[in-house]
């Protein structure tokens, strides 16, 4: 299999400017008094959040790239709807959570970016296994995201 460089490194680069992008309301704001009061207990440390969510773009842009590459051209235009929304929902979610504080809303939203992670799987999963299977951790993270953020909102 030839790798197709240029869709390769346009994967990567817009799945980490996505990351970038949420990691601007996020970051500032995970050492403070109001994330910290609130924050359930089996909530992980905070230096374990990066290292994931680098690992789970870094699968994104994969699966964007094995999606894209496999795709025919009329699939293409449902595939960016399905990941652009996707990287709405994941920055919108840090402005909704991080920003204006407000979880009861983030809570909400999160369960949007699961069903949209789970609509890009079920999508994928049609055009290449191995892009879905690389959302799978995704789907678990968020999911478990969103319990955190549940038991925070409730």
């Amino acid at each position: 299999m030839k790798i197709k460089w240029k869709v390769f490194v346009v994967s990567l680069v817009v799945s980490f400017a996505v990351a970038f992008a949420g990691s601007l309301f996020t970051s500032p704001n995970t050492g403070g008094s109001w994330y910290n009061s609130i924050k359930p207990a089996i909530t992980p440390p905070n230096f374990v959040f990066p290292i994931v969510w680098n690992i789970l773009f870094f699968l994104i842009a994969l699966s964007l790239y094995f999606a894209w590459t496999n795709s025919k051209k009329k699939e293409k235009p449902k595939l960016a709807w399905a990941y652009g929304i996707n990287f709405l929902l994941n920055i919108l979610w840090s402005v909704f959570f991080f920003q204006l504080k407000l979880p009861l809303l983030s809570f909400f939203e999160i369960i949007l970016l699961w069903a949209s992670i789970f609509s890009i799987i079920l999508i994928t999963g049609k055009i290449s296994k191995t892009s879905a299977y690389l959302l799978v951790p995704y789907l678990i993270w968020v999911a478990f995201a969103g319990l955190l953020n549940f038991i925070i909102a409730f």
